[in-house]
């Protein structure tokens, strides 16, 4: 299995932006496109990746500013830290023995359910398969069975694949993306909740009628109500409600517009990569299999240029920060993935077409059980970094972020795991 972890390796080194074009060459050569095509959209797909991880780490760092600044000016203190899916995924990626049989299994996995019609999910976002890895890991850690590690994992991934199944048609609708599916745990997961609760909504009386979509709030506030105008005024409100300098609101400010008017432009950028390897895969399964469909599974990165995301995400910074305080239990202090917020709130916002304000409602909601959940799952991540050797953040004692508590999908799958196993 050495050369197996030396792939690993390979994909921790070099990161989506280098790994994707190369998956997705492969596969455009695969399903028939001529090879220069393949490449030209692989190396686009790369460069679109990179300019999404600019902006999003930009919208963080700016973001991060002021949440150290509302620390600080209000003394919160709680004892789990955030310290952002960074960790976390090095963590999962190097949780040992398990690492290789998870990967195999997952891969091989997808494939069989594929030909045997229970998902239409091809998952090529192999980087993000440290979400079940750190599940497995976990598990592995708590029992010693690498065969209990291995189908928690599969199951989880089993079950993500039925959900971007499900939810593809939304992406479609919202985005205008065909054969594009999210079998990402972290965000695809939410679809579950998201789309019901919005449902639910519909049937309240005064709420059902609150519409805060950007092209609504264009319309009735003007220039003041386009993307980039409402997130510089978002920024800057953060800024002043952790009582920021002048300086400092600007800056807050000016990033958050700038990440409003660039996100939907490289996301534009990132589709004309994607759209011929989507077209060839159609192409490919009419020629070999009648009324067969097949979804290209992508990282949540792709959809998360609307402005109705990054404003949703940007008004529930203050609510999050408010709702760790309050609520009985909590042990999470959100930092390090605050700026990262859009992961989240996806599916509070595809469903109701884009309206802001359901978005914070029922991102709201979602923040709850993420806090939580990241709360219960802190000892076993400190434990497992413990394990595996990684040098924690000075002043961290325990760990977690709040992708691990977005998880819910695999949470689940850990409890009854340890139920079965007589651990919980």
């Amino acid at each position: 299995m050495s050369w197996l972890m030396n792939a690993i390796n390979f994909i921790m080194d070099a990161g989506p932006a280098v790994f994707m074009p190369l998956i997705i060459l492969l596969l455009g050569v695969a399903f028939g496109q001529r090879f220069g095509k393949a490449l030209r959209g692989g190396i686009t797909v790369g460069v679109a990746f990179i300019g999404i991880g600019l902006v999003i780490d930009l919208l963080a760092a700016s973001i991060m500013v002021i949440v150290n600044q509302m620390v600080e000016v209000y003394g919160f203190s709680l004892t789990a830290i955030d310290v952002g899916w960074p960790i976390a995924s090095t963590i999962a990626w190097g949780s040992g023995v398990v690492v290789p049989f998870i990967i195999v299994a997952i891969f091989l996995l997808n494939i069989l359910l594929l030909a045997l019609r229970w998902t239409k999910t091809l998952m090529v976002d192999i980087w993000n398969y440290w979400q079940p890895l750190f599940l497995g890991g976990v598990v592995y850690m708590m029992t010693g069975s690498i065969w209990y590690s291995v189908l928690g994992a599969c199951v989880a991934m089993a079950i993500m694949w039925k959900i971007a199944d499900f939810s593809q048609p939304y992406i479609r609708n919202f985005y205008g993306m065909e054969g594009i599916s999210i079998p990402h745990i972290e965000t695809g997961g939410w679809a579950l909740i998201g789309i019901p609760l919005n449902k639910l909504i519909d049937r309240i009386p005064v709420i059902n009628k609150i519409n805060w979509s950007p092209e609504v709030i264009q319309k009735r506030l003007g220039v003041f109500g386009e993307p980039t105008v409402l997130g510089l005024i978002i920024g800057a409100l953060l800024a002043i409600i952790a009582r920021a300098d002048a300086l400092t609101v600007l800056n807050t400010g000016i990033s958050t517009a700038a990440a409003m008017f660039l996100l939907p432009r490289i996301i534009g950028i990132l589709m004309e990569g994607l759209l011929p390897l989507s077209e060839a895969a159609g192409e490919f399964m009419k020629r070999r299999f009648k009324d067969r469909e097949v979804y290209i599974g992508l990282d949540s990165a792709v959809i998360l240029g609307h402005p109705s995301i990054i404003a949703t995400a940007l008004l529930l910074v203050p609510t999050i920060l408010i709702l760790a305080i309050i609520l009985p239990g909590n042990k999470t202090l959100p930092l390090a993935e605050l700026g990262g917020l859009v992961f989240f709130v996806v599916w509070a916002v595809i469903p109701s077409n884009g309206n802001i304000f359901r978005g914070w409602l029922i991102g709201t909601l979602f923040m709850i059980p993420i806090l939580y959940i990241a709360s219960d799952y802190a000892p076993a991540m400190t434990a497992l970094g413990q394990q595996v050797g990684f040098e924690f953040p000075e002043g961290a004692s325990v760990i977690t972020c709040l992708s691990i508590g977005s998880q819910w999908l695999t949470w689940v799958i850990y409890k009854i795991q340890m139920f079965l196993f007589g651990l919980f």
